[in-house]
C-alpha cells in the first residue's frame, strides 16, 4: 500500500508539472522573443525623424553611424532626383524583402543568417520610402530562456520529490496501524489474550482498531464466562458428592464398602482438580434486571429440605427462619441456591456428625440478610478464608464456595461477612441490597441498619420442619 501511494502520487505530480512546466516555458521563450524585437521598433523609431527631416546622405549617414550601425542597423534609401539607390550600413537582409516591405508600407521580419531582422518603412516623401533594418541575433532572442527554463525545472523536480516525500510519510502513517492490526490478529490467533492494537491512524484504521480491542475483550470476557462456568457447575457437583460420602460412609466395613469411599474420595478430588483449573478468571456475576429475581424464602425452604434429610441421618439439629412470607431479592433463583449449596456443603464437610447449623433469613426495607450458622469449631482466621475465596484453594478447600457467595451479594452492590455465631460456631452472612447501592452507601439516611440478628424461638432439641 505504502508503495502504490506513492506511485500514484508521482505519477499526479509529473502530470501535473508537465502540463505547466512546458506551456510556460513555451511562454517565456516568446516572451524573449518579443522583447527582442521591441527594442529593434525602438532602435528604428529613433532613426525616423531623422529621416523625415532631410534626405542628405552625409547627415545620414552620420544618423546611421551614431544610432549602432555598426551594431546591426542599416538604412537602405531609394533612387532619387537623379541619385542611385544607397544601403547605410551592413545589410543583411535580402533585396525581395526590403522591396515588398516598400510596396506594402508596413514593418516586416525576416529570417537570416544567426538571427533575424526588423524591416520598418519610412516615407520620405509623397512616393519615396526608406527601409530601416535592424539585426537581432538569435542570442538575444533566448536571452534569459535558458535560465528560466531551468528554475522552472528544479521547481517542477522539487515538487515531484515533496510530493513523493509527503506520500512516503502519508503510507507510513496509514500502513503503519494496518500493520499493527495484522499483528494484533495473529498474537490474538496465538492465543495471547492480551494482544490489543494502538488505536491511531486515518479514521478508518483507528476505527478497526477500536472494533479490535472490543472484540479481543469480548473474545476474553467469553473465554472467562466459560471457564466460571465449568468451575460453577463443577462445584455444583460438589452437593451430591457429598451425600454420597455420607451414604458411602454409612456402608460399614467389606472391601464393597471401602472401594466405594475410595470412588467418591477419587471423584471429589477430580472435582476439587477441575474447579482449580477453571478458576483462573472469575468475570463479575451479573446482576438480574429490573422486576426480576426469586423468593428466597421459597429457595431456602427448597434447599433447606434437601439437607435436612443429611442433617437427620448425621444426627444434626437445623433451624430455618425467616421463610414464612415471600421475600423478593435482585438474584437469578439458581444463583441463590448454588449460593446456599455452597454454604451449606462447607457445614457438612467442615463440621464434624452432629453439629448444628441453622439459616435465617431477615428482610429489610432496602436489603436482605441471609445468616448461615453453625455450631461448630468456627473459623480461626476469617480474613484468610474470604482471600481463599478470590484466589487459589489450599488447605483442602478449593475456596470457590464464599467466592461464588460473595460474586453474588457484590452483583447487587451487597457483600458477605465471616463471624462468630450465636450457636459458638460459624456465622456467614449475606447481605442482598435491593436498591442497588454500595457497599459504601450502606451507611447513609435509609439504610438497613447492621445488627445481631435475634435468636429465634426455635430449639435444636426440637427440628423444625418445613411447611
Amino acid at each position: 500500500m505504502r508503495w502504490a501511494l506513492v506511485k500514484v502520487c508521482l505519477a499526479v505530480t509529473t502530470m501535473v508539472v508537465v502540463a505547466f512546466a512546458v506551456p510556460l516555458g513555451l511562454v517565456v521563450k516568446e516572451m524573449a522573443r518579443d522583447r527582442a524585437f521591441s527594442n529593434a521598433e525602438r532602435e528604428a523609431a529613433a532613426v525616423a525623424p531623422a529621416l523625415s527631416i532631410t534626405t542628405d546622405r552625409d547627415k545620414l549617414e552620420r544618423v546611421v553611424a551614431s544610432a549602432g550601425a555598426d551594431s546591426g542597423m542599416a538604412v537602405h534609401l531609394p533612387a532619387a532626383d537623379g541619385q542611385a539607390a544607397l544601403d547605410l550600413g551592413r545589410k543583411r537582409a535580402a533585396d525581395r524583402d526590403i522591396e515588398a516591405v516598400r510596396k506594402l508600407g508596413r514593418a516586416s521580419t525576416t529570417s537570416v543568417t544567426g538571427g533575424s531582422t526588423l524591416l520598418q518603412p519610412v516615407a520620405l516623401g509623397s512616393t519615396a520610402i526608406a527601409v530601416v533594418e535592424v539585426y537581432v541575433p538569435e542570442s538575444e532572442m533566448s536571452n534569459g530562456v535558458g535560465t528560466a527554463w531551468a528554475v522552472l525545472a528544479g521547481v517542477g523536480l522539487a515538487l515531484i520529490v515533496g510530493s513523493v516525500a509527503v506520500a512516503d510519510r502519508l503510507g507510513v502513517r496509514m500502513v503503519r496501524p494496518a500493520q499493527r492490526l495484522v499483528e494484533g490478529a495473529h498474537e490474538l490467533g496465538e492465543g495471547k489474550l492480551g494482544a490489543r492494537v494502538p488505536e491511531e491512524g486515518p479514521t478508518e484504521l483507528r476505527l478497526a482498531a477500536v472494533a479490535f480491542n472490543s472484540m479481543a475483550d469480548q473474545v476474553v470476557q467469553l473465554l472467562a464466562n466459560e471457564r466460571e462456568l465449568a468451575a460453577d457447575l463443577s462445584h455444583r457437583l460438589r452437593t451430591p458428592l457429598t451425600v454420597l460420602r455420607l451414604n458411602a460412609a454409612s456402608l460399614g466395613g467389606g472391601p464393597a464398602a471401602e472401594q466405594t469411599r475410595t470412588a467418591v474420595a477419587q471423584l471429589e478430588r477430580e472435582v476439587d482438580t477441575i474447579i482449580r483449573t477453571a478458576r483462573e478468571a472469575k468475570p463479575q456475576t451479573a446482576a438480574a434486571g429490573p422486576g426480576a429475581g426469586c423468593d428466597a424464602a421459597e429457595v431456602v425452604r427448597e434447599r433447606m429440605e434437601f439437607w435436612s434429610a443429611l442433617a437427620e441421618d448425621e444426627g444434626r439439629k437445623w433451624r430455618v427462619a425467616g421463610v414464612e412470607r415471600p421475600v423478593r431479592i435482585p438474584v437469578a433463583r439458581a444463583d441463590l441456591a448454588a449460593a446456599l449449596d455452597a454454604l451449606l456443603g462447607n457445614v457438612f464437610r467442615h463440621t464434624a456428625e452432629g453439629t448444628a447449623f441453622a439459616v435465617d433469613v431477615h428482610n429489610g426495607e432496602d436489603a436482605v440478610i441471609v445468616l448461615v450458622s453453625d455450631a461448630g469449631a468456627g473459623i480461626p482466621d476469617p480474613e484468610a478464608a474470604m482471600a481463599r475465596g478470590r484466589g487459589s484453594g489450599s488447605a483442602g478447600s478449593t475456596g470457590l464456595g464464599l467466592d461464588i457467595v460473595r460474586r453474588l451479594a457484590e452483583a447487587t452492590g451487597g457483600d458477605v461477612r465471616i463471624g462468630s455465631s450465636v450457636l459458638g460456631g460459624t456465622e456467614v452472612r449475606i447481605w442482598f441490597q435491593l436498591d442497588g447501592r454500595g457497599p459504601e452507601d450502606r451507611g447513609r439516611r435509609g439504610a438497613v441498619r447492621r445488627r445481631r440478628p435475634r435468636k429465634l424461638v426455635s430449639t435444636f432439641n426440637r427440628p423444625r420442619s418445613l411447611p
